[in-house]
């Protein structure tokens, strides 16, 4: 379609402006202790994404509901994003940011007021509980995705199989504006992955996404999720949400689970997540890159699958845990079979 050839071109121009713009503002990533890569690295990639929507919405301005209400929030988040990514700032601002969109989107009505029939076949009806389960819902995307920047193309293609396992469902449940949409979000991010890679320009034109983009990434995907899972026009149940974003929200509560235990802040940056202990264990950049991203699409579209064959939500959430144990325990293998090797 049109729309999807002029998004992407659209994002690359941009891509290109925008990098332009960030080097002569200081708009960059510089190299630390934590941070390993070369040169000064523009922090444009949520930027672009973000002026791909308007894009999107000056193109087919019906495709999303509550638009404005939507880009109020995301406006909000690049905004201070990028402050962020200029200026570093503490945890509790960006964090009291992420409530109030989430205060945003549930003061007009969307929210999760229900988990589905996962009590042995009876609808788990949060009630008034279901405002703080959004608040966390919210909070938990943005930090997912904001978590997983850690290797070059890795956020990138995260987002762009959660968006295009989102065009699956909305297209199967009818809601073919939704789908467009969502093929839309995942084709504005594909400019961003290539020069984050280095294709086909090589490393001039390199560039990151930066925590302007993550957060963005992070609530446009929950909300997205929130519209597909909630209410009469949704299209897949609350369960299978989990299934759809399981990489992130799985590294994300081991890795904040393990610094708690360790006594120290769960926002505590580290080098725990599955990227680092990929790299740890011996596989490349590029190898940890399509490992993950295979793992996102193949737990996509088993999240799927389970939702099109209709299979009870208690199982399915069963599934899901023992999915989620067996990843903890294979890390914690991989991470002895590597020390075993090093004491020989």
């Amino acid at each position: 379609m049109q729309e999807i050839v002029l998004v992407f071109l659209g994002a690359l121009a941009l891509l290109f402006i925008s990098r332009k713009i960030a080097k002569k503002v200081g708009l960059v990533d510089k190299p630390n202790a934590r941070k390993h890569h070369n040169g000064h690295i523009p922090l444009v990639g949520g930027v672009s994404v973000y002026l791909s929507l308007w894009i999107i919405y000056l193109m087919q301005p019906n495709w999303l509901p509550d638009f404005n209400i939507y880009m109020v929030c995301a406006t909000m988040l690049i905004v201070v994003g990028v402050l962020d990514d200029k200026l570093d700032l503490p945890v509790m601002p960006r964090m009291a940011l992420q409530a109030l969109v989430a205060s945003i989107m549930m003061y007009n009505g969307l929210y999760l007021y229900s988990l589905g029939n996962i009590l042995f076949g009876y609808e788990l009806v949060l009630g008034i509980a279901g405002y703080a389960v959004t608040l966390l819902a919210v909070v938990g995307a943005i930090n997912a995705f904001n978590m997983v920047d850690g290797i070059d193309g890795l956020l990138g293609a995260l987002s762009s199989v959660t968006f295009g396992a989102l065009a699956v469902v909305f297209w199967m449940g009818n809601r073919d504006d939704m789908a467009l949409w969502c093929l839309c979000l995942m084709v504005a991010c594909l400019p961003y992955i290539l020069l984050n890679l280095g294709i086909p320009w090589g490393r001039k034109f390199k560039v990151f996404m930066g925590d302007a983009g993550s957060t963005l990434i992070g609530f446009t995907v929950i909300w997205l999720l929130i519209i597909a899972t909630q209410g009469d026009e949704a299209v897949m149940r609350p369960v299978t949400a989990l299934w759809l974003i399981a990489v992130p929200l799985m590294d994300m509560l081991r890795v904040m689970t393990g610094r708690i235990r360790r006594g120290d802040s769960p926002f505590k940056p580290d080098r725990e997540h599955l990227h680092h202990v990929l790299l740890r264990v011996g596989f490349s950049g590029r190898q940890a890159l399509l490992v993950m991203t295979g793992a996102a699409l193949s737990l996509s579209t088993i999240g799927i699958l389970l939702d099109a064959m209709r299979i009870p939500e208690f199982w399915i959430i069963v599934l899901y845990m023992i999915t989620f144990c067996s990843f903890i325990i294979s890390l914690r293998a991989m991470e002895r079979a590597r020390l075993h090797l090093y004491d020989f």
